[in-house]
């Protein structure tokens, strides 16, 4: 079904989105959503989230958030697509089920719903979901990016979303931190999945101090190798570095964790690290530097959609993720001579974009 969600909130966006569509797959009678936030600049791009919801609703309003939040990053990524994304919210009773067999079922009512929007969405991989997925919801559309290399698309995200994180500590380095060398400096990694690993081994290399953590104590092999201190979770956002670097959930920056925190600055792939935006001001006023995520975190979408939409080489996508770091600083620069957080800036960019 198509809904008229006019008066749905989203933790971005005030304004409805463009289209949701909500189905019970015909195989599986799991509910998959769909929602398009926007296509003011080009087809929508989102990728495809798989988790068990306590409700239904529960899924769609993660898809309304989701959606609002990658128009921005796309925008802000000098894109030609609007944001969208596809949550596939599974009944608790019945989840395990598409671990298995079931899988290939789940991912094809994925590739229904996706095939109906005509080429107007493009998903991809999600919290949930993998390259190797995406390669089960081509065989039913051809709308799914981050397909395995050998299959004919780009392959994993984590190497550009990390390669974009890296230039974006690297903005940091230079308009907060005094163009300090990475050497002389400390960094907290939250989360040490694909992506943080990958900033880490940078980091590493270039002889920073390093604290990590990560909620699954078997990823601490990486950080024994750097020298990494191993810290629990609930103190390494709090560590005494210059840069904390979250890599994994969001919603950890609040008004009772704020006050906490003794870094120069937040730099990380996180989605939705704030879980409100009057924290940006929280942290603003506190003199900690926030890099707004939805420009950190672009990298993977910019290599896909360069390489697979669009054509690029890996060269010439791997030159437009590095150009997250003249991005993000140009955020950094303009919301410093107006005296505000950088997230009120980074918004007011992808206002005039969206028009």
């Amino acid at each position: 079904m198509t809904l008229n969600l006019d008066h749905t909130p989203t933790a971005v966006a005030t304004r409805p989105p463009e289209e949701v569509r909500i189905v019970r797959g015909a195989r599986t009678g799991q509910v998959v959503v769909v929602a398009i936030d926007s296509t003011r600049l080009g087809p929508a791009i989102g990728g495809c989230r798989v988790r068990a919801y306590p409700t239904w609703q529960d899924g769609l309003a993660d898809a309304l958030r989701l959606s609002a939040a990658m128009t921005e990053k796309a925008a802000l990524a000098g894109l030609a697509h609007g944001g969208g994304k596809t949550v596939v919210a599974l009944d608790p009773a019945t989840a395990a089920e598409f671990t298995g067999p079931r899988r290939a079922d789940l991912l094809a009512d994925v590739a229904d719903l996706v095939e109906t929007f005509d080429g107007g969405y493009h998903t991809g991989p999600d919290v949930g979901s993998s390259p190797e997925d995406m390669t089960t919801i081509g065989r039913g559309t051809t709308r799914a990016l981050c397909r395995p290399v050998s299959a004919g698309g780009s392959g994993d995200s984590s190497g550009p979303t990390a390669a974009g994180v890296i230039a974006s500590i690297e903005a940091v380095r230079h308009h907060v931190l005094g163009g300090r060398p990475l050497g002389s400096l400390s960094f907290s990694l939250l989360g040490l999945g694909h992506v943080g690993t990958l900033v880490g081994e940078h980091l590493a290399a270039a002889g920073a101090r390093l604290t990590a953590t990560d909620v699954d104590p078997s990823r601490r092999a990486p950080a024994d190798r750097w020298g990494a201190t191993w810290t629990e979770p609930g103190e390494a956002l709090s560590a005494d570095v210059d840069v904390v670097v979250p890599c994994a959930v969001g919603g950890i920056l609040t008004p009772a964790t704020v006050p906490t925190l003794r870094c120069r600055a937040v730099v990380g792939p996180a989605n939705n690290q704030l879980d409100a935006d009057p924290t940006a001001d929280l942290l603003h006023d506190r003199g900690v530097c926030w890099a707004p995520d939805t420009v950190v975190s672009a990298g993977g979408i910019v290599s896909a959609v360069a390489r697979e939409l669009h054509g690029a080489t890996p060269e010439e996508a791997d030159l437009l993720v590095r150009d997250t770091g003249r991005r993000l600083g140009e955020v950094l620069v303009a919301a410093a001579s107006r005296g505000t957080a950088p997230l009120h800036e980074a918004r007011r960019r992808a206002r005039d974009l969206l028009g």
